[in-house]
This record gives structure tokens, sequence and C-alpha cells, in this order.
């Protein structure tokens, strides 16, 4: 499989935001590209628990406003907006944490959608630590699927080996920097957000070291 990095990681837009979530500090990663498909097929991708596996990751639950999914192995939580194609609300609970993941659709011509989403969280000992590249990567990864499944559904990108691929290292290590100057961007110092931006690197990089 042909993967061009500089290509995927050119198409995203990212931004750091903060703001006060349940009378709370807490910060926005923002991340939007577009994609060369309508906005109905698009949220097909997004919440077809048939395609979301081709892509993301299985899902179980109640599929709908109000009801709780599961992704395998990773997140759950509470779907509280739904209205397609245009936007998805839910509540990201993992690892004893709840956050906020927020995705909006806006067309942007004949076949072609502009995808935002927006990942919110209180501020913490970990974001202190790690900075926006934490979730930042991630999704990026999650996007970059997406692309490749949009373009060509019989294509998958499996992360773990995708991970231990000089292309996967070159994309993290990039994907992490440019969280960074989006940190940067936003406010914070400079020196702090470079190095938040390098354990955060260090931690991807590390866990996708080839095991023996």
């Amino acid at each position: 499989m042909t993967f061009d990095v500089a290509s995927y990681l050119g198409a995203v837009d990212r931004s750091v935001s903060s703001l006060d979530r349940d009378g709370k500090p807490a910060r926005a990663v923002t991340l939007s590209r577009r994609y060369d498909t309508t906005a109905e097929d698009l949220w097909d991708a997004m919440t077809n628990p048939e395609r979301l596996p081709r892509w993301f990751l299985p899902v179980s639950g109640d599929l709908r406003q109000g009801g709780r999914y599961q992704l395998e192995g990773n997140a759950g939580g509470v779907i509280s907006a739904c209205v397609a194609p245009k936007n998805l609300d839910l509540t990201w609970e993992f690892g004893g944490e709840t956050s906020w993941v927020e995705v909006r659709l806006t067309p942007e011509g004949p076949g072609r959608t502009r995808l935002t989403l927006a990942h919110i969280a209180h501020v913490s000992e970990h974001w202190g630590k790690y900075g926006p590249g934490a979730a930042g990567i991630g999704w990026e990864l999650g996007l970059a699927g997406l692309a490749l499944h949009l373009a060509d559904p019989s294509a998958r990108l499996d992360e773990q080996e995708f991970s231990t691929s000089p292309d996967g290292r070159a994309f993290m290590v990039a994907s992490g920097d440019a969280w960074g100057e989006a940190d940067i961007a936003s406010g914070a110092e400079p020196s702090e957000a470079r190095a938040s931006a390098r354990r955060t690197i260090a931690f991807y990089t590390a866990t996708a070291q080839p095991q023996d």
C-alpha cells in the first residue's frame, strides 16, 4: 500500500483552544479536513456499524441519540446528539476519565465534504505532560484510515502494522511536531509545548516498536 505521509499530514488543519466545560477549564483539540465524497456517504462511513470496522474499530450498543456505544477495546459513552448527515456528539469514556467528541460535516461543493472533529477534555496532569498530540495523533491516524476507505472500500489501514513501518513512524513524528506547533499558536509556552510533543512522540513510537 502506497502511503504519502506528507499528503495526508498536509490535508489536516489543526488547532487548540481553551474553553470551560461544566464549569472547569478545558482544552479542545480540533482537526479538520476535506473528503471527496458527499456528506451522506461520509456520515454512513462514520456511523454504519458494518463500515466503521473497515477504517476504525468495531462498535456495538444502542446506536442512536441517547444510546450508549462501545468501541471494541477502546472508549465507550453516550451519544448525546445525532443529526444525519450533519453532527454527532458523544461522551468519550476511557480509563476512568470522561471527555467529549463533537463531529461536524459541512458540504463544500458537489461531492466534497469537510469533516471537523473536536475532542474536548478538562485540563489535567495528563494534558500538562503530553499536550494536544496525545489525542491529535490518534485521531489523525483514524482520519487517514477513513481517507483510504473512502478512496478504496477494499483497503484498510492496519494501524498496528502501519505504526511499526517507516511511513507510520514518520507520520507519528510529524503529526506530534505539528500538534506542538498548534499548541504554541494557541498561546502555550513554546519550550513547554515542544517538550510535551516530544514526550507524546516518544510514547507513540515506543509502543509502536515491533515485538520479539
